[in-house]
């Protein structure tokens, strides 16, 4: 760590440019409140690189980012982009792997005045692992982790290991550590999937022990899923596989009040990448009317974790107060504002301490 922060911005495809563009502007109001000075570089991922460089993703890139303190990479179209051999690599994966991004850290809460679908307002995390699971493109050196014997019959391969379900565990009493109410769950499937999901909830098991100042619990992913439904302020920290984090993490966002107010944080040892939790939207992107909320609390948790907390509290509680007021909402959310007004009114919250 220098003394100044260098922070990599990938601009990706569709409303990338406008929720960057967002996020910069945002940086800059918060300059006052940081510890030392923050740098921005920029560099283009996604269809605009492949069209510059035959990859979605260069060398230069990948490097740029790992040189970074910090990454905030804006919504990539990975399932457009052409076969890897044609260039289409995921910028997202890419960098999961090469920087070892092993835990997803997506929180989901309810804000006052903004209307959420459960009976009782809720603030949870869910620790989603990110390097392995079923996901083919996370479980397999070369080739795919899905396969086709004959033309009808597909199969996919899920892998967990002792070391994965270990570092995620460990991340979410971490985590737990850090928040009042001091409960991890272990969501799971151990019941059918008795040696995957078996390995996993027998490490997490393993690593609660060590943490006897935090409650500990498990649940069926199913039990979980309803439970989420009717009473997700029975939860704290989530802690569970790929798929399944994935899954109950947008239905908790959404819950919540809607996916565009889901942050997230691909983090591992030594560096994180703040990622919004939704897609590119190309449908509305140059529209001016994409919901910037989300890359917004995932910098926010970035801020946090290379130690500039008091800044990321500030940006957190200015966008709360936003939303508690219809006029401080996007359209998706009830208001009338779009990105661009919608961050200008956030700006000037900031500057105005």
């Amino acid at each position: 760590m220098t003394d100044t922060y260098r922070i990599c911005c990938l601009e990706g495809d569709g409303i990338s440019a406008e929720l960057i563009a967002s996020s910069v502007a945002v940086l800059d109001a918060l300059a006052p409140y940081f510890t030392q000075p923050v740098e921005l570089t920029h560099h283009q991922v996604g269809f605009a690189s492949l069209d510059m460089h035959g990859t979605t993703i260069t060398e230069e890139v990948i490097a740029a980012a790992a040189n970074a303190d910090g990454i905030i990479l804006g919504p990539v179209s990975h399932a457009e982009y052409p076969p890897i051999s044609e260039g289409g690599l995921n910028p997202s994966g890419v960098l999961r792997k090469t920087l070892s991004l092993y835990a997803n850290i997506r929180p989901a809460r309810t804000f006052d005045g903004l209307a959420h679908y459960t009976r009782s307002a809720f603030d949870l995390v869910i620790m989603r692992e990110n390097l392995e699971g079923f996901y083919a493109d996370r479980n397999m050196v070369a080739g795919s982790g899905e396969f086709m014997p004959t033309d009808d019959v597909a199969l996919a391969v899920r892998k967990i290991t002792r070391t994965g379900s270990a570092n995620i565990a460990r991340a979410a009493f971490e985590q737990a550590r850090k928040r009042d109410s001091k409960k991890v769950t272990a969501i799971h499937k151990a019941n059918v999937m008795r040696m995957s999901d078996g390995l996993f909830l027998d490490v997490v098991t393993e690593i609660a022990a060590e943490y006897p100042d935090i409650d500990y619990d498990e649940m069926l992913v199913d039990a979980a899923a309803a439970r989420l439904v009717r009473s997700p302020q029975d939860f704290d920290v989530i802690v569970t596989t790929n798929m399944f984090g994935d899954i109950l993490s947008d239905l908790a966002a959404e819950l919540a009040g809607s996916l565009g107010l889901g942050g997230s944080l691909n983090k591992g040892r030594d560096i994180a990448m703040a990622q919004a939790q939704h897609g590119s939207a190309p449908d509305i992107a140059g529209r001016d009317i994409a919901n910037p909320v989300s890359l917004l609390l995932s910098v926010a948790m970035l801020l946090d974790d290379i130690g500039e907390t008091e800044a990321a509290t500030y940006l957190e509680t200015a966008i709360s107060q936003m939303l508690a007021a219809e006029s401080g909402r996007t359209a998706d959310l009830g208001g009338t504002l779009g990105c661009s007004g919608f961050t200008e009114q956030l700006v000037q919250r900031l500057r105005a301490g």
